[in-house]
């Protein structure tokens, strides 16, 4: 049997504002955007990261109700998480946003905490480094 190995190239979720969020994002991590523009469903996703990897941010129209598009709802995941280098720069950003964290931790074999943006969406930053 032949092993392969996996990453993640990109997340895709629905938010209220994909540039808010976008902008949030770069603010947070030093990002960039990728791409922006029309979407599935005449909608609008904005594509922020690095070079290997993003957040694809969605936003259907505003008339999207259906039953068949159930899975684009806004906060339609548990949480993402993020490991970085500085676990406590990434804590002063978010509280210079105006964002308070919470449920921090310290675990074998790293330290954590959690934020919500502005659609509720959770994040885990996770730091391994000492």
């Amino acid at each position: 049997m032949t092993s392969t190995t996996a990453r993640i190239e990109h997340v895709n979720f629905t938010v209220t504002d994909p540039d808010a969020s976008a902008a949030l994002l770069i603010e947070l991590f030093g990002w960039h955007i990728r791409w922006s523009g029309g979407a599935k469903n005449d909608g609008y996703t904005v594509h922020v990261g690095t070079e290997d990897d993003y957040f694809a941010l969605y936003s259907p129209p505003s008339d999207l109700t259906s039953a068949t598009d159930a899975g684009y709802q806004v906060n339609g995941l548990n949480h993402v998480a993020l490991v970085v280098d500085d676990l406590d720069e990434i804590e002063r950003r978010v509280r210079a946003a105006g964002i308070e964290p919470f449920s921090f931790g310290d675990y074998d074999p790293g330290r954590r905490f959690y934020f919500l943006d502005a659609d509720g969406v959770e994040f885990e930053i996770v730091s391994y480094g000492s």
